[in-house]
């Protein structure tokens, strides 16, 4: 099968059976973080490399270089997951958690310096015509990613922002089938933040029960 080829049309624009792999395995792979199984990461390599192709051809260079970002990190998720702790003291396996007063100042100082770096070199180095929107959704991917290779469960709010901006972006180039994806994927990110939060409650009430008060 000749990937780069056209698998179908859809309102009026060409979809590649690139596309089509990349975004059954995009959507596993956000089924699998939902329900916290670290196979989602080799998924995520996949995908990743997929839609670097993608995006690249639709001049979205800032998020086609984020897929290379994501094939790299999705390493070290995948490692985190499995091996990764919350203090030297711990037990290897990391569990959801919420980010402290600081995790959350850093999180939103990163996203507000990514972006205006990022959007400044998307527009003077390459002929992207989107290079503030782009910058965007590359910025708060990446600090989102992060989040969800530390299992921090403010990693899905981020995505909902992400996914809704990236609708309205590869609308606006013609990616109908990976507009589908990402809306999916915020209806996912709040199914993701909303199990999330049940595991954390239910971690929280067996930590109380395990140590009852006297």
């Amino acid at each position: 099968m000749d990937l780069s080829g056209t698998a179908f049309s859809l309102w009026g624009s060409p979809t590649t059976w690139l596309e089509v792999v990349a975004f059954i395995l995009a959507l596993a792979m956000v089924v699998l973080n939902i329900r916290e199984l670290h196979w989602g990461w080799p998924l995520a390599i996949v995908s990743s490399l997929m839609y670097f192709a993608v995006f690249w051809r639709s001049k979205l260079y800032g998020d086609a270089s984020l897929q290379i970002f994501f094939a790299l990190i999705a390493l070290w998720g995948w490692w985190q997951w499995l091996r990764g702790s919350r203090s030297a003291t711990s037990e290897a396996g990391l569990r959801v958690a919420r980010l402290s007063r600081w995790g959350i100042i850093w999180t939103i100082a990163g996203s507000a310096t990514l972006w205006p770096v990022t959007g400044y070199f998307l527009k003077t180095y390459t002929d992207t015509d989107v290079p503030w929107w782009d910058a965007f959704t590359t910025a708060l991917s990446v600090v989102g990613q992060f989040l969800l290779g530390r299992k921090f469960i403010e990693n899905w709010l981020l995505w909902i922002v992400v996914n809704v901006t990236s609708v309205a972006l590869f609308a606006y180039k013609g990616l109908w089938l990976t507009v589908i994806l990402y809306t999916l994927f915020i209806a996912l990110s709040v199914v993701g933040w909303r199990a999330w939060q049940h595991r954390l409650a239910s971690a929280s009430l067996r930590a109380t029960r395990g140590n009852p008060q006297r």
